[in-house]
């Protein structure tokens, strides 16, 4: 295949002051074979005349309506009508490096079928940045440089939603935009995992991510922490459990509550696990909480684990290597 035409996709929304740099960072990609997909999700600026100026200068940009509400319908839209052979996305507010889609063509093209080529990334903003955000994109383009994103896919989405690219046919067989659960990136993710695709290891910065107060990740209802949680188990249940195993919870926090009743809630079975004094012997969901060494007298547990202390996960890490329990097999960290 020499030259393949990238589609990439783009729903917006009220993202007009940042359209012309985003819109300008593709139109000066050093690879030109290209369209852009761009969906007003029901803009109420002037995000819609910014993308018809653009569409008027430049063939390649095509601009379309959201007739339903939400990234997902405007994704489904963009989707149906491109016609490249790789599929990419971007996000309107953001800024593509000069060599991004030449460098993740070539990366495909090398490996083949059965990939997903991705790019660290750089955090940005006028105000700065936070220190969550410092750790999260030092850990995930830690992940990418090496290719074992999907190592701690359980922990955070790691492959960034706007940059990431993928042969046509494989966009097809993990079922593209039509699966309606949110974060609809992370659900991506989870199904580039499931059907093996293999992460293309990169130790180039290829895409800048814009942060501000207004984003829609920030504010929306379908990025709050109880959608990641529900997407988490959801694939864990249907990937990686055995349910042959005994199922351990490892801590009792806001995760850990959420889990355990969800899992009440779908008659699983499972111990509840806390080294928490004041919470150990008492029922919550009327599942009750025994100390972690009670690990000890399962046979061959399965467990999740929702501390997030970084000292305590390291202390759990030893646990498990103590008695031969491995990453991703035997226990699976939630956060």
């Amino acid at each position: 295949m020499q030259n393949p035409k990238v589609s990439i996709l783009i729903p917006f929304k009220n993202t007009s002051h940042f359209l012309p740099e985003c819109l300008n960072s593709i139109v000066h990609q050093g690879y030109k074979n290209w369209e852009v997909l761009a969906v007003d999700d029901h803009s109420e600026d002037e995000s819609r005349e910014v993308l018809s100026i653009y569409s008027k200068n430049d063939s390649r940009i095509k601009v379309f309506w959201n007739k339903g509400q939400g990234i997902i319908p405007a994704l489904r839209t963009a989707y149906a009508n491109s016609s490249g052979n790789f599929i990419t996305r971007m996000d309107s507010d953001d800024i593509m490096k000069p060599n991004r889609l030449e460098h993740m063509v070539n990366a495909l093209l090398n490996y083949g079928k059965g990939h997903v080529s991705v790019g660290q990334v750089n955090y940005f903003s006028d105000r700065g940045i936070s220190n969550g955000y410092e750790r999260y994109e030092k850990w995930l383009n830690q992940l990418t440089s090496s290719g074992r994103n999907y190592t701690e896919i359980y922990k955070e989405c790691v492959i960034p939603s706007p940059c990431w690219m993928v042969f046509r046919e494989d966009f097809e067989s993990c079922g593209a935009f039509k699966p309606d659960r949110y974060p609809e990136d992370y659900d991506l993710t989870f199904r580039f995992y499931e059907k093996r695709l293999k992460v293309i290891p990169c130790d180039k910065i290829l895409h800048l991510w814009r942060d501000y107060d207004s984003r829609t990740s920030r504010t929306h209802e379908h990025y709050a922490q109880n959608y990641f949680l529900d997407i988490k188990l959801y694939y864990f249940l249907k990937l990686d459990w055995d349910n042959t195993r005994p199922l351990a919870v490892w801590g009792a926090g806001f995760k850990g509550k959420t889990i355990a009743k969800k899992l009440v809630e779908q008659n699983i079975d499972f111990t509840w696990l806390c080294d928490n004094p004041k919470k150990i012997g008492k029922k919550i969901y009327n599942q009750e909480l025994v100390h972690f060494k009670a690990l000890e007298s399962l046979n061959n547990p399965q467990s999740i684990i929702t501390v997030a202390n970084e000292e305590a996960q390291s202390e759990i890490r030893n646990f498990f290597d103590g008695i031969g329990q491995k990453p991703m097999e035997d226990y699976f960290f939630f956060c």
